[in-house]
């Protein structure tokens, strides 16, 4: 009698085995691409959050918030355009805006007088907003300054580390915080001001307004950010912002109100893969 053959033999299992490596091989990049387009829709849908909030603000105050960072010894040399942004929307402490407030890192308007005090009903009872929800505002410290005051940084020089800052959707540190709870923190979200007074594209927008959040993340990722003062004396970020449909001149995009940038899935400022209020 004929004997049949049972199972496979070695070579047809190495040819299965091939095909199915072939069709992983395939579907990991395909994967990975999907997740990156979700991430980046989650990360423009952010921004469309924080331009309805921008929107409420203006609406209140009659202009959007300041971006300036005066370069130090100035007074406010450690408060840049992304720490502004966070305290507009969320609040020096995250508990409201407060409209006594001249964006200083501490609190204090210029008068001197601690106008983010919590235990003043008068003032606290003047707060706006917050005007985004702090659930999902994705806000961190700066600083990681202790165990009960955990934050994105151990270096925040020259920017006080005490303070806060609206990050981005795309996880690169961890962070555990005070219920020790390890959460995937994004990168701060750089925000700039159009001074709408003026008529050039580097006087429109300055490139200092957040100069200092790109240095502190070429100190800790050891990388250069195109966005960064080392680049060309910072042509590079006026040929990131131009307009290409304004041709006759050099003019930067939402030249009537603000940009933002997020870092995107590399976390560096100034590469392709950075998403933007602009441009699209």
């Amino acid at each position: 009698m004929e004997n049949k053959r049972k199972g496979l033999t070695l070579i047809e299992l190495l040819v299965v085995l091939s095909i199915m490596a072939l069709l992983v091989g395939m579907l990991i990049p395909a994967l990975k691409y999907v997740r990156n387009t979700a991430r980046d829709a989650k990360q423009k849908a952010q921004f469309n959050t924080i331009e309805i909030a921008l929107t409420t603000f203006r609406n209140d105050f009659g202009d959007y918030p300041p971006s300036n960072w005066p370069l130090p010894p100035e007074v406010g040399s450690d408060y840049c355009g992304a720490q502004k942004l966070c305290e507009a929307l969320l609040g020096w402490d995250l508990l409201g805006f407060q409209p006594e407030s001249d964006f200083r890192s501490n609190g204090y308007n210029d008068n001197g007088v601690f106008v983010y005090d919590s235990n003043n009903p008068d003032l606290l009872s003047q707060r706006k907003g917050p005007y985004l929800e702090l659930s999902t505002a994705n806000a961190f410290r700066l600083g990681d300054i202790s165990v009960y005051k955990p934050g994105l940084f151990t270096d925040t020089s020259p920017l006080a580390p005490d303070t806060y800052v609206l990050c981005d959707v795309y996880g690169f540190r961890k962070i555990k915080l005070i219920n020790s709870q390890v959460v995937m923190a994004g990168a701060p979200i750089l925000y700039y001001r159009a001074n709408t007074a003026e008529k050039t594209i580097r006087d429109i927008y300055n490139v200092y307004d957040n100069d200092a959040i790109v240095q502190i993340m070429q100190r800790i990722d050891n990388r250069e950010h195109y966005l960064g003062r080392s680049t060309d004396q910072f042509q590079y970020f006026y040929d990131y912002i131009r307009d290409p449909k304004v041709s006759v001149r050099a003019w930067p995009y939402k030249a009537d109100s603000y940009i933002l940038i997020s870092a995107g899935a590399d976390g560096r400022y100034g590469t392709g893969d950075d998403i933007r209020n602009f441009g699209y």
